[in-house]
């Protein structure tokens, strides 16, 4: 058994954890801006190898948890990432009242019958929010 609570504890021989994303980032700064900031993820941990090294962290809300990482290899800009979301119209008008000018979603109903918030981070990945109908 593994002592990580994402892992389903059962007697079967395999669970599976959800995964968890590598986001790529160029800059720590915009990174904390944007995802912190403005998304109002919090920094569970970050890990350099040095102090003058990439930095790679891991940044949460609610259950999402995403890793933001600088180091060459480490995911791949314009990454698309799906989050569901319960409390689409709050999170909306969450985001709508911050002074954030690189962004201004709105919400729009999907053809498989959710309503999404489409956000683009600075690095070119982008996090599609949606909340079942």
């Amino acid at each position: 058994m593994t002592d990580d609570p994402a892992v389903e504890q059962t007697d079967a021989p395999i669970a599976i954890a959800p995964p968890v994303p590598i986001l790529r980032i160029f800059s720590v700064e915009k990174a904390r801006e944007f995802y912190v900031g403005y998304l109002g993820f919090a920094v569970a941990w970050e890990h350099r190898f040095e102090p003058d090294l990439p930095l790679y962290m891991q940044v949460e809300r609610g259950a999402a948890v995403l890793h933001l990482s600088e180091h060459h290899g480490d995911g791949t800009p314009g990454t698309a990432c799906f989050v569901p979301i319960r409390g689409i119209e709050a999170f909306h008008a969450e985001l709508a009242a911050k002074d954030y000018p690189y962004a201004r979603p709105g919400i729009e109903d999907a053809p498989w019958g959710s309503r999404t918030l489409t956000v683009g981070d600075p690095f070119g990945n982008t996090l599609r929010f949606d909340e079942a109908a």
